[in-house]
């Protein structure tokens, strides 16, 4: 744990005074299989992925404790979600050590988000998009943006930040949505944003020519090998799509988080929907997971996030 901390520190994430979120502690990537801790502010959320892990998580909690110190208001085990499906233990989600209710707002890049690790997805927030919503402000000066499968509105802040002319957000989950609505507000210009708590595809139909910049960032469509050819599938055609709507001069940033789809299946997943758009794209960015999302050179299966930023003729 203090060999996870000491590298974020080298990262200069433990002490940055514009960015209080980061991930301490990433399973294989640190050494630790079936750990994850994120930190935000001033508590430690930890989810552990297998039985053995769930058994020493106190002793997790009280090396947070040493390290932190005074910093540290709480630790919250979210397990429950996470263990294997046929685990013999009835995990119980709930405070280790000290208590945060009520979720927090963190900063990252000096942006904004209000973080619910009690009720939120995952941790509470997709710490690992953090680079690539940095990058994708450089190009949002003045254009309409589209974010779709926002979830709580990471690129949609970013993009009010940097001084977009108008942003959408959209997903599917009304709570997603309230999220987005509330991370808005406490943007720089929440009177350019609109969301919508609707299915994407339903969204974009009838889009044609609106958006300069559209951010594809859906969950996890394949979570196992038998099912990665549907997956592949759903990708192809959301990003069809995308690349037929938007603007001539428009910038696409694509993703996929599901781990059983390599960056090679992802980029040629593309290439077919460009095929199938008709349109002429050019790769301005490959993209992955941040460093505080370590990958093993002898786990390489740990680098799950993979991304392209597009250029569309």
């Amino acid at each position: 744990m203090q060999k996870a901390y000491d590298y974020r520190q080298r990262l200069g994430l433990t002490d940055n005074p514009e960015t209080d979120v980061y991930r301490l502690v990433y399973a294989e990537g640190d050494g630790v299989p079936g750990l994850i801790v994120d930190f935000y502010k001033d508590t430690a959320v930890v989810q552990t992925h297998s039985v053995g892990m769930y058994g020493i998580r106190e002793h997790v909690a009280k090396a947070l404790q040493e390290i932190y110190g005074d910093r540290l208001r709480a630790v919250y085990d979210k397990s429950a979600e996470s263990l294997p499906p046929k685990s013999p233990v009835q995990a119980e989600n709930g405070y280790l050590f000290g208590k945060s209710e009520g979720g927090v707002v963190v900063t990252e890049y000096g942006n904004q988000f209000f973080v619910d690790w009690e009720s939120g997805q995952k941790t509470g927030f997709f710490i690992d998009q953090r680079e690539n919503r940095d990058l994708l402000a450089r190009y949002v000066k003045d254009k309409s943006v589209l974010n779709t499968f926002c979830y709580t509105g990471g690129f949609s802040v970013y993009s009010l930040n940097a001084g977009a002319k108008e942003v959408h957000s959209v997903d599917v989950s009304k709570k997603a949505i309230e999220l987005t609505i509330k991370n808005g507000e406490m943007s720089q210009a929440p009177e350019k944003h609109e969301a919508f708590a609707v299915d994407t595809f339903e969204f974009l139909k009838g889009k044609e020519d609106k958006y300069d910049v559209i951010i594809l960032d859906p969950p996890a469509f394949a979570k196992s090998k038998n099912v990665r050819h549907n997956a592949l599938m759903g990708y192809k055609r959301l990003n069809a799509e995308a690349m037929k709507k938007i603007k001539p001069g428009g910038i696409l940033f694509t993703f996929s988080c599901s781990q059983v789809v390599d960056k090679y299946l992802f980029n040629n997943t593309v290439m077919a929907a460009a095929i199938e758009a008709g349109r002429n794209i050019k790769i301005m960015h490959h993209l992955s997971q941040p460093a505080d999302h370590p990958i093993s050179i002898f786990h390489p299966e740990g680098e799950y996030l993979k991304g392209l930023v597009l250029f569309v003729d």
